[in-house]
């Protein structure tokens, strides 16, 4: 059945809202589409492009709950939402937030199911059951009587997501569900979506910002701009659009960023993009062997390159290595020595913390960072990351080894003396905002250490400018990728020896994300050492130089970032899928050819592919 021909569970037909606020552009406009029966639609977009105005009407919340001008008609099930209630609409229609804390009402996972049961009236003799179907449905049949406060990220979706189910809707509408998770909580959430899906029959309709991610799971996307619905389709047709999608800030799987590379160069014929590393690998390989290669076909030994380890010491490339290396450089920079007498801005030696109330502990964590240098922590969710991240900015202090932050030992000494050294981006910026314009917020902490006020707003106007933020708005009006900018500007303008970033780009689209990744990276150029704490993995093979590698509150291993995401037996331990490009490279070395291996970017890719294609 096309999709024309589908039935439709959910049908806009020329809609348009305006929020009651002084803003003159609508945050919708003349969106017409259908959800049909059936349908995993993906819906993406840069921030502001109307995603969760577009959830909001198709949940109800709009016109039931939130004030504004609505234009055109929603159908659910063939009924205008305008003309039944929200209770109605609820019953066919259940909906996820993008703060699942907000969310949850109850204290235990199983009281969170119990007060959407309740409150729908359904039969006491029938909530027994449908709690049990629901928790093993989801897979979290062993969180029921757990404190919703001690689960993990993925762990709260799944309650969230349960809860819904438990009330069986027709309809799941989420918005960005994974955007704090790991790679391996965030499949595992989707891995959940594609079930129900499938199995239960139930319609999901999920926003999200992770392409690569909606490309594997999705079967139609949708992608918004400034309120409007400018493209539709399965993913192959609306990732045909590279141009138009980077013109309007979406970002596009690296691998069709390979295809799309392939195409231009005139080395691929024009037609469906690559979405994954199984078609990228197959395309180039049939382009290699097709071009009469010699050695072609699967090697019997590993061709992954042999990788050393290095001591902590080890010494990170330059700025201009890593810039050319940036830049497309086929095979990453060797590391190059700091400059002499350098020492480490960041130290740590046998670190241990363990939490007072028996939580997650930290053991024997050892790691040195230099000036300049760009340093990636990854590993999963509840691996230590954060609570690393917490002993280097003083909000913890270590029960046994040493901590130094520019030169100073953090157990006794105040953490203001520690935060003159060393600033923290919070995952969430509304931890840290706390002034009535955003020009007061990037200038507060200058005036804090004693800088006048005018030099102060002189200097953060500076920032707010390359930021490109609206300096006399409340921050708390602005988007949440515009608040997270906010915060990391109050950052910048302090030019501290270290910065700490949790989670940076959570929440932001892609052109806010390259925005922020670019003025770390520029931070690092003028000497401050960055430590990135990043789910991202396409982030952090971009931008960190160097990786460390965390599990079970225990550093794994460390190395330069694209030889360690190879070692697939430690990527495996850690729970972190490697970026795309590093996957491609690894499947080409073994089916293709070994000369393949260690590349980490998308020309150094399409570059190799078009010598061995052309090559006379």
């Amino acid at each position: 059945m096309s999709h024309s021909t589908a039935k439709a569970i959910i049908e806009l037909k020329d809609v348009s809202f305006s929020y009651d606020t002084n803003e003159q552009t609508p945050a919708l406009s003349h969106v017409s589409m259908r959800v049909n029966q059936g349908d995993f639609l993906g819906i993406i977009g840069p921030s502001g492009a109307g995603k969760s105005t577009l959830a909001a009407v198709m949940s109800g919340a709009i016109p039931h709950h939130y004030r504004g001008t609505l234009y055109g008609a929603t159908m659910v099930e063939g009924k205008d939402t305008c003309e039944v209630t929200l209770t109605d609409i609820s019953q066919v229609v259940g909906s996820v937030l993008q703060d699942i804390d907000t969310q949850m009402v109850a204290s235990v996972v199983e009281d969170e199911m119990l007060f959407g049961l309740e409150n729908f009236g359904v039969d006491h003799d029938q909530i027994p059951v449908r709690i049990r179907q629901t928790l093993e449905t989801v897979g979290i049949a062993d969180l029921r009587d757990r404190e919703i406060a001690t689960l993990s990220g993925g762990q709260k979706q799944k309650v969230a997501i349960a809860a819904i189910l438990a009330m069986r809707p027709r309809v799941l509408v989420l918005d960005e569900p994974t955007a704090a998770l790991d790679p391996a909580s965030s499949r595992l959430v989707f891995d959940t979506l594609r079930q129900i899906n499938r199995r239960e029959g139930i319609t999901v309709v999920v926003i999200e910002q992770k392409v690569a991610l909606l490309c594997e799971y999705c079967n139609r996307v949708a992608v918004l701009n400034q309120g409007r619905l400018v493209l539709q389709g399965t993913p192959h047709e609306v990732f045909q659009h590279p141009d138009e999608l980077r013109r309007i800030g979406v970002d596009s799987p690296r691998v069709a960023r390979v295809y799309n590379s392939l195409v231009q160069k005139g080395i691929a014929p024009a037609g469906s993009p690559c979405l994954n590393v199984s078609e990228a690998a197959s395309l180039i390989h049939d382009l290699v062997q097709k071009a009469g290669k010699k050695n072609i076909g699967a090697h019997d030994t590993d061709t992954t390159p042999d990788v050393v380890t290095k001591p902590e010491a080890a010494q990170a490339p330059s700025a201009s290595d890593v810039r050319r290396f940036r830049a497309g450089s086929r095979h990453a920079v060797p590391a190059r020595p700091h400059a002499e007498g350098a020492g480490p801005v960041v130290y740590l030696k046998d670190v241990c913390f363990a939490y007072p109330n028996g939580g997650a502990t930290v053991d024997d964590l050892c790691m040195s960072v230099y000036p300049g240098e760009v340093v990636g922590i990854v590993g999963q969710n509840g691996a230590g990351k954060t609570t690393l991240t917490k002993l280097l900015n003083g909000l913890l202090r270590p029960s046994s080894g040493q901590v130094r932050i520019a030169g100073i030992d953090t157990k006794d000494v105040p953490t203001s003396r520690i935060a003159a050294h060393c600033a923290t981006l919070f995952q969430n910026p509304d931890y840290q905002l706390c002034r009535d314009t955003v020009l007061d917020e990037v200038a507060f902490g200058l005036e804090l250490h004693g800088t006048p006020t005018d030099q102060a707003r002189q200097r953060a106007q500076v920032v707010i400018d390359r930021f490109g933020l609206p300096a006399k708005e409340a921050p708390f009006s602005l988007s949440r990728g515009q608040r997270q900018m906010v915060a990391l500007a109050s950052i910048v303008v302090m030019e501290p020896d270290v910065v700490l970033l949790d989670e940076p780009t959570s929440g932001l689209d892609y052109r806010e994300c390259m925005t922020v990744m670019d003025t770390v990276s520029q931070m690092a150029q003028h000497g401050c050492a960055v430590i990135m704490v990043c789910h991202d993995m396409e982030v952090v093979s971009d931008f960190a130089e160097r990786i460390v590698v965390m599990a079970n509150g225990r550093i794994l291993d460390r190395g330069q970032t694209d030889q360690t995401f190879a070692k697939q037996d430690l990527m495996r331990r850690a729970s972190v899928a490697p970026p795309q490009i590093i996957q491609l490279s690894l499947e080409l070395a073994r089916t293709t050819s070994p000369d393949f291996a260690g590349i980490s970017q998308v020309s150094g890719i399409v570059d190799l592919t078009q010598e061995m294609v052309c090559h006379d």
